[in-house]
């Protein structure tokens, strides 16, 4: 599947994104482990949430989804969970394994993870490593998926240093503290999401947070409760691109997360010029949200903090076209982990852009983007979600139509992309 984009007139609107990824999964994972009765409403019904659904299922969790967005989830337990009949498929969901590691390592029964193509090269061990140092079983492909976990193993807490920044990683240790024995403190080299962290807490768990320091006491119940989900800023992040690069466009986001872990986008598109503004801010449970108010806006490049990586880690290839948009040059450094993601992403961004008439140079953790004029043609989005919207979102400002190959993958985190773009008045097929 492709899509098919050309130059278009960004106009004025008020639109809605689905759901937060990352808060839907972890409300399913964290509700089917509480004591009672979870609803979900906002809920992403995309494909690498559907994946943690169907194995939460597997797994003796009655889920409920009386819509696409509404989901009830029974929860049966800290140690309510039974043996899957076969291996749990995580299709491309890579957030969905390394969290389901840490929650699958604790559990007196086996489970194999497997997934599609991609996520079967994508690195596991930094989880690994200190699952199996708090005592868990765990045999890969030479670091890489499928993940076979030994069930009957007695956790242990520890005090782990993360090596590399990451939500992921931190959040499957203290999953695994929930079955470990005494504490578990994480310590992040950055700050990442902490979207666990705070639902962990709105479910009666005790987590002590200080500083970049996050400890767990083992075997702690959790007690059920409603789950509002925000729009996703990631998503949010492709329409906000849209009307920073349109004409005259005003556009207006509607009730996105905007939980302060998340929000570097938004902190890198202001420091290069963009008219971004926050309104009607207010609380969805523990996540705060807030209205997002984007206008046309003139980017200059520059230095791109590295403080901000990890606040913005999924937001790159959005970063990488506002660069290409913008006058002079925009460095991008400390961004190596994206050379780990679905794709190369570095990779991947600096090849799509070049073929779109852009300069690119890349070095081992980071790229050099050179502000230009957009040309149509054809690019690779290398099976990668985020590469294809953010391409797609490039196309419009180019001189000719843009053909993104291979977007199937879209539908994974922003079902109704196409849609979306179209209330903008974008001419995609």
């Amino acid at each position: 599947m492709n899509f098919i984009v050309q130059p278009s007139t960004v106009v004025d609107a008020t639109v809605t994104v689905p759901g937060d990824k990352s808060v839907s999964h972890r409300a399913l994972m964290l509700g089917g482990i509480a004591e009672g009765k979870s609803a979900i409403s906002g809920f992403l019904a995309g494909e690498d949430c559907l994946a943690t659904m169907a194995a939460m299922s597997a797994m003796g969790v009655d889920v409920q989804q009386s819509s696409p967005t509404d989901v009830v989830v029974n929860g049966v337990g800290l140690r309510g969970l039974v043996e899957p009949s076969q291996p749990l498929d995580l299709g491309n969901s890579g957030t969905a394994m390394r969290l389901m590691a840490g929650l699958l390592c604790g559990q007196s029964f086996s489970s194999v993870m497997i997934g599609d193509e991609s996520l079967t090269s994508r690195p596991m061990r930094r989880v690994i490593t200190p699952l199996t140092t708090m005592g868990a079983d765990i045999e890969s492909h030479d670091g890489c998926p499928p993940l076979r976990i030994q069930g009957g193993k007695m956790l242990r807490g520890i005090d782990y240093t993360l090596p590399v920044a990451s939500a992921q990683v931190k959040s499957a240790i203290l999953l695994a503290g929930l079955y470990a024995d005494g504490i578990t403190t994480v310590k992040e080299p950055a700050v990442t999401r902490d979207h666990t962290e705070r639902m962990l807490s709105a479910m009666g768990v005790e987590i002590d947070r200080v500083d970049r320091r996050i400890s767990i006491r083992g075997d702690q119940k959790l007690a059920s409760t409603n789950i509002q989900v925000p729009a996703d800023l990631s998503s949010a992040s492709f329409v906000m691109l849209a009307a920073i690069l349109s004409r005259d466009a005003d556009v207006l986001i509607e009730g996105v997360g905007v939980n302060p872990t998340r929000t570097g986008v938004i902190d890198i598109l202001q420091a290069m010029g963009a008219d971004i503004s926050l309104q009607n801010a207010r609380l969805f449970g523990a996540e705060p949200v807030a209205d997002i108010r984007v206008r046309a806006s003139r980017l200059e490049g520059g230095q791109v903090d590295p403080r901000l990586v990890s606040l913005a880690i999924d937001e790159f290839p959005v970063l990488f076209v506002a660069a290409a948009t913008a006058t002079g040059q925009t460095v991008f450094s400390g961004i190596g982990e994206l050379r780990v993601k679905e794709s190369d992403r570095i990779a991947a961004m600096a090849d799509g852009l070049r073929n779109l008439g852009i300069q690119v140079d890349e070095t081992e953790d980071g790229a050099t983007v050179h502000g230009g004029q957009f040309r149509g043609g054809e690019v690779q989005s290398h099976g990668d979600h985020r590469v294809a919207m953010s391409l797609a979102v490039a196309a419009t400002v180019a001189d000719d139509s843009v053909t993104v190959h291979d977007v199937a993958a879209v539908n994974t985190s922003f079902p109704g992309f196409t849609e979306c773009l179209r209330q903008l008045g974008v001419d995609i097929q």
